[in-house]
């Protein structure tokens, strides 16, 4: 993400100077002089409010605080420190406001502070938090990046950022050198981004020796780090709060049942407190949101109201403590039932929560490198996350911990720790951005966990036939131009022959589209018919991205002649439309128009609905997505992999599947091997445009099918004259290369 600067939620240009106990004194002698005695704020030279002052007491009372001492004492004599403790203890918000204050002493010297966390969600609220905390402005002092969006000044002294955000800025700036303290938070999510972070900061600690890194670790990864990190100070948080724990061993296999039940006994006995239930799915999260939802309904109103939050961990939303105006405002008891999955532990920060319900179970995504697919595995949860779940009860009174499973269970199903995402994910994101950081002479990763080969060998092979890598095996100038764009490899490659095509503004469009959150709305029960009403105006004949263009047309256009934010709400309310989807596909399409320009790609006048256009948008979807193809077999919807033997179905909300009108072969943008083996975003495609566009090698190296004899039959009738006169017109259009490489190969 670029550095630039940005007008930031919540910010605000003023400040108060003196605490409110003051503010009468306005022209009083006695006043004034007790004002020239006020503490002066460090970071910017105003006096504190009395906000600070109240805000210091609670963090005075974290558990954390006691460690200060310590850690700034090894903070000052040692290169890298660990921090240890549960969640709630405070050390996401505390660390970094410490290793500000060291950054400070020393003048910034060596640089500022940045801070890692895995989710979106988290960094916003802990910059939010933290500049509060610390009585200092939103986007100035303190800032947060997550991606797409970037809160932040060069006067900026504590950021806040994802892990993938940080790495993203070790290839303009591979040491980091903007940075004098780095901490990395949130380790035991294991995410890929911060398994690389630990590895190539080893290399960086060496050529910086002024440089700190601190690790913010639950105790359960403790072991691993220190035999990583070797003889490294550890400063160990305790943090014990009385935990009722009920094992329900009979309930797991009708969790459901067992959960409504649980929440409307907990509802109907009158004890306070909020209730966070941890389902298997997004999809299990969406069902029991509609039972509580209609169940709750009939409640006995004396009780009082039962609120039900779903918390998708992927959406930008967490659940926060209400402040002092909304409880005054609400003159019934509220309870709030809280409805997440895995990875939705961080997303809860309200101390409100009395009660958790864990099913034990999770469906987790698991990449299989041979047939270049995921699978949705129903697995056990790690024995380090129900720990961690059963920490969101921390608070002065007891919590009760409901496991809709047995103790036996826990001990002797469930993994110790969570596994490593580089260990169950695609790595080619992960292979691209390293090659891009080798060329800084950071190559050489000691990972953690080592990926398994059949996944790196797997992404080096699909970097080759997207043209990344050059015949030595090192990334192709053509591939550091894709590794410029936050996106999925395939998606870069698709805009990039976009330039060759002269469709650059529709595959934009898509491609911001396909990265933001789904456009379409969790529909209520019963809504299903008049939503799909209002789908069908957006659907295009040609296919699903063609779609997404018409909604993204429908929507700015719907912006531009709007009067006020409100009518876009409503527009997109009633068109049953996700409008922070929408804004944020803006959002990604203006980033991703901005590297285009800056790297000086070709950009054409879009030309969206012409014959010409749309071949031209199925090219350069093509060019990128020539790995993900399907053929059906039957004529009846049933879609065989080209590179593989499973068969899909479109999805029931693709335009195909609207005018039951299924095309033989088809280009898709998602599938996973699920309950619902669904094809997601597709669009048609023909085999003659396939054979035209896809490497020859690639195509070689498929196996044998009657798919693939269908397209050598294909090739075999193409007039090899005009496919060499094709391949030259397109050479002659490329930038040159050392490799004289083509750029659509």
């Amino acid at each position: 993400m670029e550095e630039e600067e940005l007008e930031c939620p919540n910010s605000s240009s003023e400040k108060r100077y003196f605490p409110e106990s003051l503010d009468s004194s306005e022209g009083n002698e006695e006043g004034i002089l007790a004002c020239e005695d006020l503490e002066l704020n460090p970071f910017d030279g105003l006096p504190y409010s009395s906000r600070y002052y109240k805000l210091l007491k609670e963090r005075e009372d974290l558990p954390i605080w006691k460690e200060k001492y310590s850690f700034m004492e090894n903070l000052l004599q040692s290169q890298i420190v660990i921090v240890s403790g549960d969640a709630k203890c405070g050390k996401s918000s505390q660390v970094p406001q410490w290793c500000a204050e060291y950054c400070l002493s020393i003048h910034y010297q060596h640089g500022g502070v940045v801070c890692t966390q895995v989710h979106k969600q988290t960094v916003v609220q802990l910059a939010l938090r933290v500049a509060d905390e610390m009585d200092v402005n939103i986007g100035h002092e303190v800032g947060y990046m997550i991606p797409f969006e970037n809160c932040c000044t060069s006067e900026t002294i504590l950021r806040y950022c994802t892990d993938d955000m940080l790495q993203r800025e070790m290839m303009s700036s591979p040491f980091l050198g903007s940075y004098g303290v780095i901490i990395l938070d949130d380790i035991h999510e294991r995410s890929i981004a911060t398994d690389v972070l630990l590895g190539l900061l080893k290399d960086v600690l060496l050529a910086r020796p002024e440089l700190k890194l601190i690790i913010n670790s639950s105790p359960h990864l403790i072991s691993k780090l220190s035999s990583y990190y070797g003889n490294v100070p550890l400063i160990e948080v305790k943090n014990k709060y009385p935990v009722e724990v009920v094992y329900l061993s009979g309930a797991q296999k009708e969790s459901f049942e067992s959960i409504l039940r649980l929440i409307f006994e907990i509802h109907h006995s009158g004890e306070k407190g909020d209730i966070v239930v941890f389902l298997a799915s997004e999809q299990d999260i969406e069902k029991a949101y509609e039972i509580i939802c209609q169940e709750g309904s009939n409640l006995n109103p004396d009780l009082g109201e039962l609120v039900v939050v779903p918390l998708y961990p992927k959406e930008k939303c967490a659940l926060f403590k209400p402040n002092d105006e909304t409880e005054k405002r609400c003159q019934v008891y509220q309870r709030r039932v809280v409805l997440t999955a895995s990875s939705g532990e961080s997303l809860i920060w309200s101390n409100t929560v009395k009660f958790v319900i864990d099913v034990g179970v999770e469906r987790r995504k698991v990449y299989n490198p041979r047939i270049r697919a995921n699978s949705l595995v129903m697995q056990p949860i790690s024995r380090s996350q129900a720990e961690i779940r059963k920490q969101i009860l921390g608070s002065s009174s007891p919590g009760k911990l409901f496991c809709l499973y047995s103790e036996e269970f826990a001990s002797e199903d469930m993994r110790p720790l969570k596994p490593a995402e580089m260990q169950e994910a695609n790595l080619t994101s992960m292979v691209l951005f390293m090659k891009r950081i080798d060329i800084a002479g950071l190559g050489h990763c000691d990972f953690m966990n080592r990926p398994a080969p059949e996944s790196l060998m797997q992404a080096l092979e699909d970097l080759d036939y997207l043209a990344a890598l050059d015949n030595d095996g090192n990334l192709s100038e053509f591939g550091i131009i894709m590794s410029e764009f936050p996106l999925d490899p395939q998606l870069a490659k698709s805009i990039l022959a976009s330039c060759e095509f002269d469709c650059v503004d529709e595959m934009l469009t898509v491609a911001a589209m396909v990265t933001a959150p789904n456009c379409f709305s969790h529909l209520p029960r019963g809504a299903e018919e008049a939503a799909l009403s209002c789908w069908k105006t957006f659907l295009h004949p040609e296919g699903d991205h063609f779609t997404l263009i018409n909604i993204y047309k429908a929507y700015q256009d719907m912006a531009l002649n709007s009067t006020s934010e409100h009518c876009v709400e409503k527009w997109c309310h009633d068109y049953f439309l996700n409008c922070s989807a929408l804004r944020m596909a803006d959002v990604i399409r203006a980033e991703l128009l901005e590297i285009i320009k800056r790297i000086e790609l070709p950009y054409t006048e879009p030309a969206f609905g012409s014959k010409e256009n749309t071949l031209n948008i199925r090219k350069a979807l093509l060019s990128g997505y020539f790995m993900q193809i399907a053929r059906d077999v039957d004529g009846s919807g049933n879609y065989l992999m080209l590179t593989h033997k499973q068969v899909a179905q479109l999805h029931p909300l693709s335009c195909y599947s609207v005018t039951k009108k299924m095309p033989e072969w088809v280009l898709f943008h998602k599938f996973s091997i699920s309950d619902n083996n669904y094809i997601r975003i597709a669009s048609e495609i023909s085999p003659e445009l396939f054979m035209q566009l896809a490497p020859q090698y690639y195509f070689s190296n498929l196996p044998p099918s009657e798919s693939k004899d269908i397209l050598q039959q294909v090739m075999d009738h193409l007039s090899p004259i005009s496919t060499m006169k094709k391949e030259q017109k397109m050479c002659e259009k490329c930038p040159e290369t050392t490799e004289q490489r083509c750029t659509i190969q």
